[in-house]
């Protein structure tokens, strides 16, 4: 007995050291910890940045075409037949070899854009095209905030939920022990019996499906901040807090701090430089070029004038390369009209857009009023139910009410409780819409 004693509190000693590493383990988690770290770990933002690098990169590449381009050239032939040039002179005809069996040369040339309108106006649209990069880097960040904040609600509503069940299990339980005993002494039926283990059974099943959710649900959140889904983590059950008040209203939202309306208008942008470098293909371009060859001639194997017998010479020019376009066809008219199409889409579209964020604007007013008064009357209808399940359960235990009195109050009160849980959710989905309308998503992290 004393062995066994032993044994038991050697168990409670190793499980209680044990337990504090499990706590220390499971790292806790806030909605502000949540978005700072999907901001630093998202794939889509990490990504992001990484087009932002790109086109920084793009910008060099379109600038180098405006900078002087230099290629050098080295070469050796060998001329196994030498052609020759048969002429007369002074009445006699003589061939005269034109070259020797070895060839070698060496130079450089040098082309310098001096005027190239396709040139100047793709660098424009090379340095739009690293400011769309930015606010698409900016948007995605958006976007992910709001989905990592609506995956944390997600999870806090089901694990209130999985309190109420827990809750109902308990009162079950109680109610349980009671009928058995009744049933015991005569005064209840089996099927009385039969109905709680019923009721209890389903109660259990809900539990573990809840359970699966939260854990799917923890899953998700994790993916989404970028966190290996292996980590475990904690949520405080402080964050999804009762809601009285209605947050200031506007008339209307200033769109031109969005994000999406920015990004609208940098692509629109783009359209018009497009358009611009396909009109800049009628215009004439001028280049400067140079270059310097030298060359050297032998009978013999020979590189650039090594031996004696070598003849070496050096020759140099510098011009101007003028191209004009005269007729391709109406290629270049044909682009101007289809980037005319583009532009005008672009617009139709950017309407819509600009419509489209004020219907959201809007509507999350309505969600909010009407959720802010749903959350109050839930809140009322969850504490009506609550006593009138305590008036019954005391009832039953008088003999004033049936089993199937209580057991409709118990599923009343559990609706109601759960009612007022999701009509929480629903004002805080709102409320990070209503944010998102004033362009002010980011607010979340500070």
């Amino acid at each position: 007995m004393l062995r066994v004693k032993m044994v038991k509190l050697m168990l409670i000693l190793i499980i209680g050291s044990a337990l504090p590493q499990l706590v220390v383990a499971q790292q806790q988690v806030t909605l502000k910890d949540a978005l700072t770290y999907a901001l630093q770990n998202n794939t889509k933002i990490r990504n992001s940045k990484l087009d932002i690098e790109g086109g920084r990169y793009k910008v060099e590449e379109v600038r180098a075409q405006a900078l002087p381009q230099l290629t050098g050239n080295v070469g050796l032939t060998y001329n196994p037949i030498i052609g020759q040039l048969v002429a007369n002179f002074g009445g006699q005809t003589q061939a005269i070899k034109l070259g020797q069996n070895w060839n070698s040369t060496a130079g450089v040339q040098l082309s310098q854009q001096l005027f190239n309108q396709q040139v100047f106006t793709g660098l424009q649209a090379a340095r739009s095209s690293e400011e769309y990069y930015n606010l698409t880097s900016k948007l995605t960040e958006e976007q992910i905030i709001e989905l990592v904040a609506n995956n944390y609600y997600q999870v806090l509503v089901n694990r209130q939920q999985l309190n109420v069940i827990d809750t109902n299990i308990k009162n079950v339980n109680i109610v349980e022990k009671i009928v058995s005993n009744q049933f015991k002494n005569g005064l209840a039926r089996k099927i009385d019996v039969d109905r709680i283990t019923v009721n209890l059974t389903n109660l259990n099943t809900q539990r573990e499906q809840v359970i699966n959710a939260i854990t799917q649900l923890e899953n998700q959140l994790k993916f989404s901040m970028g966190m290996p889904v292996s980590t475990p983590i904690s949520l405080p059950f402080t964050e999804l807090t009762e809601v009285t008040t209605l947050p200031v209203f506007t008339d209307s939202i200033d769109l031109a701090n969005r994000t999406e309306v920015k990004l609208l208008d940098n692509q629109d942008k783009l359209l018009s430089l497009q358009r611009k470098a396909y009109v800049a293909e009628y215009y004439p371009s001028l280049a400067l070029t140079g270059n310097y060859t030298y060359s050297s001639q032998s009978d013999g194997f020979d590189f650039l004038k090594s031996n004696a017998a070598a003849i070496g010479y050096g020759a140099s020019a510098v011009g101007l390369t003028l191209k004009v376009p005269i007729f391709n066809g109406f290629l270049t008219r044909s682009k101007i009209r289809q980037a005319d199409v583009d532009i005008k889409k672009a617009r139709e579209s950017r309407k819509e857009s600009v419509n489209s964020l004020n219907l959201a604007y809007e509507n999350a007013k309505i969600q909010l009023r009407n959720n802010i008064n749903t959350i109050k009357s839930q809140r009322k209808n969850a504490d009506l139910a609550q006593e009138i399940y305590k008036s019954t359960q005391n009832n039953y235990n008088n003999g004033l009410a049936s089993l199937t009195d209580l057991l409709d109050t118990e599923n009343a009160l559990t609706e109601a409780q759960n009612s007022y849980t999701q009509a929480l959710l629903n004002y805080k989905i709102a409320e990070i819409q209503l944010i998102k309308s004033n362009g002010n998503i980011k607010s979340l992290v500070q």
